[in-house]
């Protein structure tokens, strides 16, 4: 597995609760475009459309060493694979919990490109805060057990 993207955003700024896996329906010069690593996950997510997944607002610009498309939209939405059952889950855990879908990357695996996407909850100004407090002090405690342990 070879990370292409990662969407470093998505655990800032929410709470991540079960990661799912997909696939990508894409053309073959986005193909190209994805495995040389032009692709941005900054600012997309993942849309529910008549029971059918879909990632929105994701980039990928064109392949330079192919042909001039006509009308190709760079940020257009791209059709997700998953299972009917899953979409169903999700669907219903969107709708009643508020919840929402979130790329967190997109990954090769054998030959295939896979999008991870989790359920997440979207964090408050405070939750942020207190992370980020949370990790300040875990490298304060690691700092000072790292300079006690020199003496």
């Amino acid at each position: 597995m070879k990370a292409l993207a990662d969407n470093k955003r998505a655990t800032f700024d929410y709470t991540l609760i079960d990661k799912y896996e997909a696939g990508l329906v894409l053309s073959g010069q986005e193909v190209k475009s994805i495995k040389t690593g032009h692709l941005s996950l900054k600012g997309s997510f993942v849309t529910i459309k008549a029971f059918e997944l879909y990632l929105t607002n994701a980039f990928i610009p064109p392949y330079p060493f192919a042909g001039q498309l006509k009308n190709y939209d760079p940020s257009r939405s791209r059709k997700l694979l998953v299972k009917k059952s899953e979409i169903k889950r999700l669907l219903g855990k969107v709708h009643a919990e508020g919840l929402t879908l979130v790329p967190i990357r997109v990954y090769t695996r054998k030959r295939l490109i896979k999008l991870e996407f989790a359920l997440a909850r979207g964090k408050k100004k405070f939750d942020k805060r207190a992370d980020i407090a949370k990790k300040e002090a875990s490298r304060r405690i690691a700092r000072n057990l790292k300079t006690s342990r020199n003496f």
